[in-house]
């Protein structure tokens, strides 16, 4: 349902997440949430745009989140690269078709849940979490 791109956004907000302030650098966060360097470089890049995360140049600086992680939900960071694609015409072009057809309705109806969903979910209840285990990233 959502791109890899958002994945590994998300990916990229949790270890920063997890690092409490600290400016993480890009090939921290690389190893940390298995995005290749590159790719990563890209989605910081859009996270920036975003104004969910800023740099910091030189020495000790990095990628930190620039919002409270109550602030920041799932849907934030998916919209950011990649937002869901909602579904408002017939994807056919098909001219009889003046609404939905049961078909797309019922998948747009789907993606509308999992909006829904995302947004209710901010980064400190992924954190906060009471699983052991750090979301979307192996940070140690």
């Amino acid at each position: 349902m959502i791109s890899k791109t958002a994945e590994y956004a998300l990916r990229a907000v949790a270890a920063m997440a997890a690092q409490k302030g600290l400016p993480a650098s890009a090939n921290f966060l690389s190893e940390k949430t298995k995005v290749p360097r590159r790719y990563l470089n890209r989605v910081l890049q859009d996270l920036a745009a975003a104004s969910l995360v800023r740099s910091r140049p030189g020495p000790g600086g990095g990628y930190e989140l620039a919002g409270s992680l109550d602030a920041i939900t799932i849907l934030d960071v998916i919209n950011a690269v990649s937002p869901l694609q909602r579904i408002r015409e017939c994807p056919l072009g098909l001219l009889t078709h003046t609404e939905l057809c049961p078909l797309h309705a019922e998948l747009d109806k789907s993606y509308a849940a999992a909006e829904a969903a995302f947004r209710g979910v901010t980064m400190r209840q992924l954190l906060d979490s009471t699983s052991p285990i750090v979301p979307l990233c192996d940070v140690s």
